[in-house]
């Protein structure tokens, strides 16, 4: 701590002269030079100035030091003149400052001595009639008058009336005497220069006496107290009209008799010997602060008089009259000197560390005593220092920079050495709790970061509002949230370097605790925000990464903060819940590919239901609406890579997933409605020698759907007189889910291209199958084409050549109903799928049409009910026919691949050889393939064998029907015999 004294010694002061005292209206005071904070030591119900105040106080003072021997009083005058002796019989205030020793009080609190010139001016200095002059040693008594801005005239009545008094009650210690009284019968009218002096300074000590005795009592009066209330009105009437005061005066008895009652009572109703008119609270306090105050310079504010250890031992003679002890002194002076830094500008620091060093001494006290009336002054004191502290602490932002940082650790030192005590040592709460569990330093420290980086978090949203209303015209104006981040995070760096280093003193994490403050703060705004975000925007996405970049610095501070904490500092960063602003991008983007997929999917069901499938609309062969829907995917994707967000690779999977599921949606559209095989494949008839009617009707039928049922699905219903469902669009639909699958390829390529360029894509991503692709519209492709294949080959031969094969082929007689309109019409129809199909897809729908061929050339042969019936001699018949069957895929070479005729030819070629076998053999055959199925239980009698529809030689089911559709006795003998199957066909 700098002192601000110079060393010098009491009987050298370099002062020349002794200026004229100033005016008592123009005296500095801390209560008039720091309005805004007010004296906690009490306020007055007297009409005392703070003139009357100061006054007094300096009567007291004199009247103190003036019989600190227990001698007589003397009055000896002032003079000027260099050979004026001081009297020996008033050694308290006629004592010279000689005294080379430091001062105490100086060296105790560091505090400076008046510097440059205005020492020379000082009250201190010694007196003279002008230059060249011998200086005298300067007394006590003339500096405190001086300091106090005491007039020379004023001093004198004083003295004298004190030498009057003295003379009159040898022995008497001051005490014992109410000085305002004796005051009043010494001075007369002749010892003023006027009667309006003499008046103002009677009524002064009159409302003095009412303070001390009436309204500021040492001890509490009873209302009804009969002496109290005549004193009052004595006083009353005295302030319209002065009274006499001569020693015999009548009036001036009854005055002196109720004083004197009133002061000398005690609280055990005995008369003391000490008078108590001038120690009642707060009266004696104010008294004494303005002593104290004359300890300041005159003319340095800020500076303590060099003189100050003999002011200080003086002024402590005073407590006597003004029941003043160590203790009240120290709260006392503690409160002058912090309210003189604040009346003064607060530049002084020294004055604030030396506030702050007497309040160690309070703290002291304070542990010490159980005194009621000082912990009432105490608490007032120390809740006045703390409220002035804490009103720049709690947002000390706004009070402190890095030009006057330095004057923040005095005033968090004396805010918390206040807190403390009022913690500590007052509060009743805290000695019932265990005091390790209250660290009021810290809790001090922490209240104060959190409140002041709140309010500057406030402000800083204030200053951001208004950048981006400024740049509201401007093209991109940043949203307020990005510049706030910014904000945020110069302010968060500002604190570590500039506040955290003073406040860590008292807070070990008070870097860390700022931090979590500005992240509270901003993750408020920043929630209310994103709550508020319905949709993926550029200014969304901006905000988002701002405070993802925020978060990490703060994060960084508080982690290196902790560093030395025992946690590690796990405790601040729980306080720091993520902003999670990765993850809520990630949910933004996830909501803008929901509303892409979803209008995609309203497209795909709006166009599918007006799509009519016109082959001549595209010289390709499918439908526009695919072109459509594969170019919004390729659209979507492109929009996905132009969003401004760090994890394209990581969201990729869900887009995909997405479209994949929407182009599945519309390739389950496109062939939905259009049947599949076992739409047109018809249910199997009666076996050949049932009746209508008979009981074994039903003997043979595969459990299939009736031949109408067709008519009562309502997907199948729709292609009965719906264009949109003839085979030429169906074909449209197979060359659109063709397109389809090939343009998946093309696409996925595309993906891994953009992917490749975006900002976010690592190596990793293309290394580890981040890199999705369509998994079911390929298959749905696939699986749809296998439909609609089927479908327009079982609906050609079955359906739409059901009149030329199952209604007309081996009806009657085989030879007058062969395969050649079959032939012809399936022809036909090849040629109108050859022009209409893809060549991707021609061979595999042309195949699936041989496959319906030969299926349906089985079931007339094995299931064609009662019209057909074949003799031996026809084999050659049906043989030839399919061999012309066979044939037309063939196309002498141009058609299908023999292989692959042969391949779904052979059942047909493994049943044909039973036409021409002879029925006995037919029969023994049947009897042991049934005997092998189903074991010694079939040998007396063959059970029926279940139609299957897998037609083969070595199987029962289709050996019997060979068997009811052989036109010869044998035959029918074995299946009356076996089944009592009519013998007649």
């Amino acid at each position: 701590m700098a002192h601000l004294f110079r060393e010098l010694s009491l009987g050298h002061s370099k002062r020349e002269t002794t200026p004229p005292p100033p005016p008592l209206t123009v005296m500095p005071t801390t209560n008039e030079a720091a309005t805004d904070l007010p004296s906690p030591l009490g306020e007055l119900a007297s009409q005392l100035s703070l003139s009357d105040l100061r006054l007094t106080a300096y009567e007291i003072f004199v009247a103190a030091c003036r019989t600190s021997s227990g001698k007589p009083l003397t009055f000896i005058p002032n003079s000027d003149s260099p050979g004026h002796h001081h009297s020996p019989a008033s050694p308290g205030l006629q004592r010279s400052l000689t005294s080379t020793a430091a001062s105490k009080v100086k060296k105790a609190f560091g505090l400076k001595s008046p510097s440059g010139s205005a020492s020379k001016n000082s009250p201190g200095s010694g007196s003279g009639s002008g230059p060249g002059k011998p200086r005298r040693p300067l007394t006590v008594g003339e500096l405190m008058r001086t300091q106090m801005g005491v007039s020379e005239a004023m001093d004198s009545r004083v003295r004298r009336a004190l030498l009057r008094i003295a003379a009159g009650q040898v022995g008497r210690r001051i005490e014992s005497v109410v000085v305002p009284l004796e005051l009043l019968q010494q001075l007369k009218l002749s010892d003023f220069t006027d009667q309006q002096e003499y008046d103002a300074w009677q009524k002064r000590t009159l409302k003095v006496l009412e303070a001390g005795l009436l309204l500021h009592p040492r001890l509490p009066l009873d209302k009804s107290y009969s002496t109290a209330q005549r004193l009052r009105q004595i006083i009353q009437g005295a302030l319209d009209r002065p009274i006499e005061t001569g020693k015999n005066n009548e009036s001036m008895q009854v005055l002196r008799s109720a004083v004197m009652a009133l002061a000398s009572r005690s609280s055990d109703g005995s008369l003391h010997e000490s008078c108590h008119w001038a120690d009642g609270f707060p009266l004696n306090l104010q008294f004494y602060e303005m002593l104290l105050e004359a300890c300041f310079d005159a003319n340095d504010e800020t500076a303590i008089i060099e003189e100050v250890d003999e002011l200080m031992e003086h002024i402590k003679k005073t407590w006597g009259i003004l029941g003043m002890n160590q203790m009240l002194h120290n709260i006392c002076f503690t409160w002058v000197l912090f309210h003189r830094f604040v009346a003064t500008g607060q530049v002084e620091m020294d004055l604030l560390y030396s506030a702050d060093s007497q309040l160690a001494e309070v703290a002291k006290d304070a542990k010490t005593t159980k005194d009621t009336e000082y912990s009432k002054i105490l608490s007032s004191t120390l809740s006045s220092i703390l409220g002035w502290a804490e009103k720049r602490l709690l947002a000390y932002h706004d009070t402190f920079d890095g030009g006057n940082v330095d004057t923040m650790q005095g005033i968090v030192s004396l805010g918390v050495s206040a807190a403390k005590i009022l913690v500590e040592d007052i509060s009743n709460e805290y000695r019932r709790r265990r005091k390790g569990e209250v660290d009021v330093a810290r809790n001090r420290i922490d209240t104060y970061i959190r409140s002041s980086l709140r309010t500057a978090f406030a402000q800083r949203m204030e200053k951001a509002d208004s950048s981006r209303r400024a740049s509201k015209n401007q093209p991109n104006p940043l949203p307020v949230l990005a510049i706030l981040a910014k904000d945020v995070g110069d302010l968060a760096i500002n604190e570590k370097e500039v506040f955290s280093p003073i406040l860590k003193q008292w807070h070990p994490f008070a870097a860390g605790v700022a931090v979590a403050t500005l992240h509270a703060c901003y993750g408020n705004e920043l929630k209310q925000s994103i709550s508020g975000i319905m949709e993926l925007t550029p200014d969304a996405v901006l905000v988002l990464r701002a405070a993802d970049k925020l978060e990490k610095d703060l994060v960084q501070i508080a982690v290196e903060d902790s560093v030395d904490s025992d946690d590690g500092g796990k405790a601040i960063i729980r306080e720091m819940p993520p902003y999670e602003a990765e993850a809520a991008i990630a949910n933004l983007v996830k909501g803008w590919i929901k509303t892409r997929l979803d209008r995609l999917k309203e497209w795909v069901d709006r166009n599918l239901q007006q799509e009519v499938w016109n082959p001549l609309g595209n010289q390709e062969g499918y439908a526009p609406s695919a072109v459509e829907v594969l170019r919004i995917l390729d659209e979507t994707l492109d929009a996905y890579f132009q969003l401004p967000i760090p994890m394209h690779p990581a969201l990729l999977p869900d887009l995909m997933v997405g479209l994949d599921r929407c182009l599945q949606y519309y390739i389950t559209k496109a062939k939905s409605g259009c049947g599949s095989r076992n739409t047109f494949i018809p249910t199997l008839p009666a076996l050949t020698r049932c009746t209508m009617g008979s009981k074994f009707q039903g003997f043979g039928k595969k459990k299939e759907k009736s031949p109408n049922s067709q008519k009562r699905n309502p997907q199948i219903a729709t292609m009965n007189g719906d264009n949109s469902f003839g085979i030429s669009q169906l074909c449209v639909r197979i060359n659109t889910l063709q397109r389809i699958w090939s343009e998946l390829d093309v696409m996925e390529k595309r993906i891994i291209t953009r992917l490749r360029n975006s900002e976010s894509a690592h190596a990793e991503d293309f290394s580890n199958g981040l890199v999705k692709k369509f998994e079911l519209s390929p298959a749905a492709c696939v699986e749809g084409i296998q439909q609609l294949s089927e479908a327009v080959a079982y609906r050609i031969v079955f359906r739409d050549l059901s009149h030329v094969l199952w209604d007309g082929l081996y009806v009657g007689e085989p030879s007058s109903s062969r395969i050649d309109l079959f032939l012809q019409e399936l022809e036909r129809n090849l040629l109108i799928i050859s022009d209409t199909l893809h060549e991707r897809v021609r061979t595999r729908i042309i195949t699936d049409i041989m496959k319906a061929s030969f299926d349906g050339f089985l079931l007339v042969l094995l299931a064609g009910g009662p019209s057909r019936a074949f003799s031996r001699q026809d084999s050659q018949i049906i043989e030839d026919d399919f061999k012309s069957l066979k044939d037309l895929f063939w196309a002498n070479g141009d058609g299908l691949p023999s292989e692959l005729i042969d391949k779904f030819s052979t059942a047909v070629r493994g049943v044909l050889p039973l036409f021409r076998t002879d029925t006995e053999s037919l029969i023994e055959r049947f009897r042991r393939v049934t005997l092998e199925t189903y074991g010694s239980s079939a040998r007396s009698r063959p059970p029926l064998p279940p139609t299957s529809g897998q037609w083969n030689a070595t199987e029962p089911n289709t050996l019997l029907r060979v068997l009811c559709y052989r036109n010869d006795e044998a035959a029918s003998k074995f299946l009356k015999k076996t089944y009592n199957l009519p013998k007649k066909l």
